[in-house]
């Protein structure tokens, strides 16, 4: 029969995943096997400066939690050596950060995912990849609403230079 102690570490570890996959706003789940150690850090890294925690899970400690998160869907997902990025705020930089790595290391394998409480593919999680970041929507919705304003000025500024001229020539 197993320790009580560690009965009581591996519950608590099960607990804080779960809360994991419930209160981030993304998660993906990739497929580790084949790179390096320097490889590894290197990702780690990257996800830690875009504010993503990358953890190594045991498959049957994660199908508990998706159980507990009632998100079982990802079990699917959960099949071989499992790393986990968990991000709270931004969906996008995980996203990115982890399909452009996979695309320069062909041995991380990304395989699904949660984005905002429901379990997406691979293909959804491409395709977040390739939205532009939150500053770069944030930029172009400025540029959008800037556009009309700035094509008035255009337009007053081009009758007041008719009206000039017409006024020089008289």
């Amino acid at each position: 029969m197993p320790n009580a102690k560690v009965l009581e570490q591996k519950s608590q570890a099960v607990a804080e995943v779960a809360e994991k996959l419930k209160g981030c706003s993304c998660t993906i789940v990739t497929d580790y096997r084949g790179l390096t150690v320097a490889q590894v850090t290197e990702l780690r890294k990257s996800l830690r400066e875009a504010g993503v925690e990358f953890q190594v899970l045991k498959n049957t400690l994660a199908r508990r939690a998706t159980a507990n998160a009632e998100l079982t869907d990802l079990d699917a997902h959960l099949t071989g050596p499992t790393a986990i990025a968990f991000s709270k705020e931004d969906v996008v930089a995980p996203a990115k950060i982890l399909t452009d790595f996979a695309k320069k290391n062909e041995a991380l394998k990304v395989k699904g995912g949660v984005v905002e409480g429901r379990v997406v593919d691979l293909s959804q999680i491409q395709a977040l990849a390739n939205l532009p970041s939150r500053e770069g929507l944030l930029s172009m919705l400025l540029s959008v609403l800037q556009a009309p304003m700035r094509n008035f000025a255009l337009a007053v500024k081009a009758v007041a230079e008719k009206q000039e001229g017409g006024a020089q020539q008289a």
